[in-house]
């Protein structure tokens, strides 16, 4: 007759040691994102003037 044996533990936090400087580069990559996201809309903008003034 078997036994019941609880699964091997394993441990939910990693084994490494969390990256210091996560949340710096967390906070440069959505500035990024937003200043690209500026240019983009800046861009459509320009083009949409321009091609106002260029279709009147």
């Amino acid at each position: 007759m078997a036994t019941y044996t609880p699964p091997p533990y394993f441990p939910q936090s990693s084994l490494s040691p969390p990256d210091e400087k996560r949340y710096r580069k967390f906070k440069l990559a959505i500035f990024a994102g937003i200043v690209l996201l500026l240019l983009i809309v800046g861009g459509l903008v320009v083009g949409a003037v321009y091609l106002l003034k260029w279709m009147f």
